[in-house]
C-alpha cells in the first residue's frame, strides 16, 4: 500500500487483486490478443510494458495467460510477433 500527501489529503492506492481464485478466465487464453504478443515479446518484464504507464490498480495476471496460451495454443505466429 502507498501513501501520498496531496493539500493534506492522504490518499491510498492498494493493489486490487483479481476475485477469481486465480484462475484465468477461458476467453484469455484461446487465442493471441495484442497486448498478449507484447507481453511474450518483452517476456512479461512489466517494466517494458505499455500498459504500465498507465497507473493501473490491479496485480497483473499477464505471465499467468502467456504460460497458458503458449501452452494451450502454441507460441504466436512470427507475422504477428
Amino acid at each position: 500500500m502507498a501513501l501520498s500527501m496531496t493539500n493534506s489529503i492522504i490518499r491510498v492506492k492498494e493493489d486490487f487483486y483479481p476475485q477469481n481464485n486465480g484462475e484465468i478466465s477461458d476467453s484469455l487464453t484461446q487465442n493471441w490478443t495484442e497486448q498478449a504478443i507484447e507481453c511474450y515479446n518483452i517476456k512479461c518484464d512489466c517494466s517494458q510494458c505499455s500498459l504500465s504507464a498507465g497507473n493501473y490498480s490491479f496485480v497483473c495476471q499477464m505471465p499467468k495467460v502467456i504460460k497458458l496460451l503458449v501452452k494451450l495454443v502454441g507460441q504466436p505466429e512470427e507475422s504477428k510477433a
